[in-house]
């Protein structure tokens, strides 16, 4: 049979090939366990990596805690500075709203009526109003005006008594002089009428 007879070629090339594929199998394998292993060192790794790591974390977390406080305290002297420089204390006018128990009036919004003019119009949510009821004070508006006299008007509305949906005004005369100026708007019950009361005063 010549030597490029099919069946000898084949016979002639079983050898080689099978070699081939058995060469193949252990460069594979030996790839998954080279793998596996740098798989198991990496783990290992991590492991003595997280029982050093808590000291070096709470370290970092001191560090941020320090730069978070250096960042708000910052942030409060920039606030500061911009009131200082759009609201000088000559000219300047805050309006702050309080609240006396509050039995006979739920408040939902403060609108303010500067020499006929709106300045402001803020809308109360839940906990700001539960905020108001236990004794706090909210600035709800900080603007600038000059010498003499003028006019505020402050609007609340609200739920009244029985329900019902509840609006009144109070107005005060202000006589602008030199330097900062204070106003309080107050919610208290009148418990002999059960109605609410809303007074405008100026702040010493």
């Amino acid at each position: 049979m010549p030597i490029d007879s099919p069946g000898i070629a084949s016979a002639y090339l079983a050898g080689p090939e099978r070699r081939l594929r058995a060469t193949y199998r252990r460069r594979r394998s030996g790839a998954w366990i080279a793998a596996i292993a740098a798989a198991v060192l990496a783990l290992g790794a991590l492991v003595a990596l997280a029982d050093d790591a808590p000291a070096d974390i709470r370290s970092l977390d001191g560090e941020v805690g320090a730069l978070k406080q250096q960042v708000v305290d910052l942030n409060r002297d920039l606030f500061l500075l911009e009131e200082e420089l759009l609201f000088p204390a000559n000219t300047q006018l805050a309006v702050f709203v309080s609240m006396d128990v509050g039995t006979f009036f739920g408040l939902d919004s403060v609108q303010i009526v500067l020499n006929g003019k709106e300045v402001t119009n803020y809308l109360y949510t839940g906990r700001e109003v539960d905020a108001l009821a236990r004794g706090g004070v909210h600035r709800v508006w900080l603007g600038n005006l000059k010498a003499g006299k003028h006019e505020l008007s402050a609007f609340f509305t609200g739920v009244g008594p029985h329900g019902r949906d509840y609006r009144r005004g109070a107005t005060l005369e202000i006589d602008k002089g030199v330097g900062a100026k204070y106003v309080e708007l107050r919610i208290s019950d009148r418990v002999q009428k059960l109605q609410p009361e809303f007074v405008v005063r100026e702040w010493d």
